[in-house]
């Protein structure tokens, strides 16, 4: 609302006072009258100059914008015993109709009102700042004649550099985003005695109701603001990490456009190479997983004075910022040996059975998965592709009873996809391990080995009936024997058919179900050799 201006508030006071106002008038005895309604445009004049006949001089004093008088002025004060040929009778009483709409002074400046002022205040507007606010345009009598509102827009513009009227410049200064003004202008630093052409009068003062938004500066650099700093940040984000981070974005008058949040995902980007605005690429330098940080961007390092989707143009945009994890795509598998125990001489190898409990989490400390909840240990071949290749290197070359932690680039662990419903895409991933148990495993290549002599009458051997060649069950019960008796064992970790069907099948050489002598050979026998 603009302000009301009560009797005595803005008077028509001093004798330089300029006054503009509709008004009627009429003399006893006239036939015709006269109104300034009639010819479109306001009486506008000096008060006290002489400019007035004398009645009316004195009549105006005193009076308030908005303010209706009935003036009656006896001849002596008005046209006297000469009146106006054709127009005014000699010894005419006048009646006057008079509403003030306008007053000001010579003296007088850009009057500002401030009615709301928020609590944090950290930057006013200087001197060729660029702004965007919000206005009603009244002249002192409340008549609206222009609003921003209206038209869904902010006025945007530079300030003290001759962009806008005089007044509206120095107005302006000094104010802070958030911050309302009532600012009141005379004339003569407005539009002066011609108006615009349009709808503003000439001789207007002017009201102007100003709602700041954003103010920013051409000079203006990234801001950034660390609002939580982890206790441990052994690592720092630099140009060509890959970033995983929430955010809320607004802008700088807290309207919200854009959050991560609301999306229940991540952003997931690398930064110093141009994917995201250069303004965030610049903010997201330095960072620490954990770490919370306003980044406040100017527009020319954002979306410039075109803006897009529900971001105005021009605008000034704020990011509230949580950094979940980072990693490089140069990163490999990061160990750490929390406790190893006193005789630590067996370590594990490919080809290893392991059995071993993990708690698994996210950077952020987002719990995963744990083998302890579930009560029982994750049992692995070291090597075979049972585990993500990060696991199988985290797990190398440890003893049992030892503890680790290890940490898995997702170039190493579920990659850009993550597990539906499970681990997000690009995570990097945190096992906390022990190792229990360690089975050695067998040569590389070999599924079956002999911890004896082999006898130079195999085939015989597994032939029982001694019929020249040997079918799937035989081979099977003699196999499993040999590993009863000691002589022979299979690789651990897997299960024992499977091993024996594969070690058959590669032995039948055609295919035809059947292993003959000729087709039967020991691994050293054969000149090439697929591994199980």
């Amino acid at each position: 609302m603009l302000p009301q201006y009560p009797a005595g508030q803005l008077q028509a006071a001093r004798s330089d006072v300029r006054a503009r106002s509709p008004w009627f008038g009429a003399a006893r005895g006239m036939e015709g009258q006269s109104w300034s309604y009639d010819r479109g445009s306001t009486f506008n004049v000096l008060v006290g100059k002489g400019q007035l006949i004398a009645g009316m001089d004195k009549a105006l004093v005193g009076m308030c914008v908005n303010e209706r008088r009935f003036v009656k002025i006896p001849p002596q004060l008005a046209y006297g015993s000469e009146g106006v040929p054709d127009v005014i009778p000699p010894d005419s009483v006048l009646h006057f109709d008079v509403l003030l709409m306008d007053l000001w002074n010579s003296e007088d400046q850009v009057q500002v009102h401030t009615y709301f002022k928020p609590a944090n205040c950290s930057r006013t507007i200087q001197v060729s700042d660029f702004v965007r606010y919000h206005y009603n345009g009244t002249f002192l009598d409340g008549t609206l004649f222009d609003s921003s509102h209206n038209r869904m827009k902010t006025y945007d513009t530079y300030v003290g550099i001759g962009w806008l009227i005089p007044g509206m410049d120095r107005g302006l200064l000094g104010m802070c985003v958030g911050e309302k003004r009532i600012i009141t202008i005379p004339p003569f630093l407005a539009y002066g005695e011609e108006g615009d052409g349009k709808d503003i009068p000439g001789q207007a003062s002017l009201v102007f109701d100003v709602a700041l938004l954003d103010l920013h500066n051409p000079k203006d650099g990234v801001a950034v603001e660390s609002t939580f700093l982890p206790r441990d940040c052994e690592r720092r984000s630099r140009a060509g990490d890959f970033l995983r981070y929430h955010y809320n974005a607004s802008l700088l008058d807290g309207t919200l456009f854009d959050s991560s949040y609301a999306r229940n995902r991540t952003f997931d980007t690398y930064i110093g190479q141009g994917y995201v605005i250069a303004g965030m690429d610049e903010g997201l330098l330095g960072v620490c997983i954990g770490e919370r940080r306003r980044i406040v961007i100017p527009p020319h390092l954002a979306y410039g004075e075109e803006g897009r989707g529900n971001i105005p143009g021009s605008a000034v945009l704020v990011f509230d910022i949580h950094v979940v994890d980072f990693h490089n795509p140069s990163d490999s598998v990061q160990v750490t040996s929390r406790y190893k125990p006193d005789n630590c001489s067996v370590l594990s190898k490919k080809g290893d059975y392991l059995k071993y409990h993990y708690n698994a989490s996210l950077m952020d400390g987002t719990r995963l998965d744990s083998t302890l909840s579930l009560g029982k240990t994750y049992n692995i071949v070291l090597g075979s592709g049972q585990v993500v290749l990060g696991m199988d290197m985290g797990l190398r070359d440890m003893c049992v009873g030892e503890k680790r932690t290890v940490v898995i680039p997702p170039h190493l662990g579920y990659g850009e996809a993550g597990v539906a419903g499970e681990v997000p895409g690009s995570a990097v991933l945190v096992f906390d391990i022990e190792l229990l148990d360690l089975v050695s495993g067998l040569p590389e290549g070999y599924m079956f080995i002999w911890n004896d002599e082999v006898s130079p009458n195999l085939f015989e051997e597994i032939d029982k009936d001694g019929n020249g060649e040997v079918l799937l069950e035989e081979f099977s019960e003699y196999i499993h024997a040999q590993v009863a008796a000691g002589k022979g064992r299979l690789a651990p970790g897997f299960e024992a058919a499977v091993i024996v069907q594969s070690m058959f099948t590669n032995q039948d050489r055609d295919g035809d179900g059947r292993v003959t002598a000729e087709e039967f050979k020991l691994k050293d026998q054969e000149a090439r050799h697929d591994e199980l």
